[in-house]
């Protein structure tokens, strides 16, 4: 992880210079054709009747059309560029070169970057609705920890909360057919909530917060419950998952930080993962 850690920021930091470049003169380049088309509106003010020639290719680029919808496309690339520097900066967050060292992080801007990596996997698709992402984020002090870890462990838990809605909201999930009793088929109705993931996070002792990552999926069984933590243990389909992300995150907060991971979780009503940490992990260590 410590290599692959390594990696991601060097990619990051080589992405983030020319995108820099790039965002800095989209600036001047809106500024250059608001000039241009300026200037082309004096020219049509003063010459409104131009050769024959102009008019044929004036008509051939519709000038018109160019004009009103050039600013709209600056302004969607300056977007794009903002939207990837928002991404390089979530991953030299996530990727953290220094995790193998304790340091005071803001859990909320850790939690922020998880999130913008994975949200290619929560915006809508043909197999399911967009998942509604609501944070309820408390005051909070920073954390020390082992960052590159704890993002692990954020990184775990969303994708298996995100796992979930899609099983639960998934087209050939709530499309699904029975048999009524007097013999007909009816399609099973989807469910009627938005697929959702709640985050929440609160002080609750004087050394410690928690971190409550909730979904509204189909929920974990009772058979499955109590060997949720076990290594290898998986509730999906085969090649699905290795069984590792759970345990190890387990492995994490309560070896590596003397913290608590738990969950609780109601069939067709979802599941909650809470995340407790002490503040000061020099002290809980004692």
């Amino acid at each position: 992880m410590s290599s692959l850690g390594q990696m991601v920021a060097g990619i990051a930091h080589e992405i983030n210079n020319p995108v820099g470049f790039i965002h800095s003169n989209l600036k001047h380049s809106k500024s250059f054709a608001n000039d241009l088309i300026f200037l082309l509106d004096l020219y049509q003010q003063h010459y409104p009747h131009p050769a024959e020639e102009i008019e044929a290719a004036l008509e051939e680029i519709d000038l018109e059309f160019v004009k009103e919808d050039f600013p709209n496309l600056m302004e969607s690339m300056r977007m794009g560029t903002v939207r990837i520097k928002d991404i390089v900066l979530s991953l030299r967050t996530f990727s953290r070169l220094d995790e193998a060292e304790v340091k005071a992080i803001d859990i909320h801007e850790s939690l922020n970057a998880t999130l913008t990596i994975l949200h290619s996997r929560m915006e809508a698709s043909r197999q399911q609705d967009s998942i509604n992402v609501v944070k309820k984020y408390g005051e909070l002090p920073l954390v020390e920890c082992y960052a590159g870890q704890i993002n692990q462990v954020f990184m775990h838990v969303l994708n298996n909360a995100i796992d979930a809605l899609e099983e639960r909201y998934s087209p050939a999930r709530t499309q699904e057919i029975k048999i009524t009793h007097s013999g007909a088929i009816a399609q099973l109705a989807p469910p009627k909530t938005v697929p959702t993931i709640e985050i929440a996070t609160q002080i609750v002792e004087e050394n410690a917060i928690t971190i409550h990552i909730t979904d509204n999926g189909p929920g974990i069984s009772e058979a499955a419950k109590g060997n949720l933590f076990d290594p290898f243990f998986t509730t999906k389909k085969v090649g699905d998952g290795t069984g590792m992300g759970l345990s190890t995150s387990h492995q994490i907060i309560t070896q590596r930080h003397s913290g608590r991971l738990t969950f609780t979780s109601q069939i067709n009503q979802g599941t909650t993962f809470a995340i407790q940490l002490p503040i000061k992990l020099s002290t809980a260590h004692r």
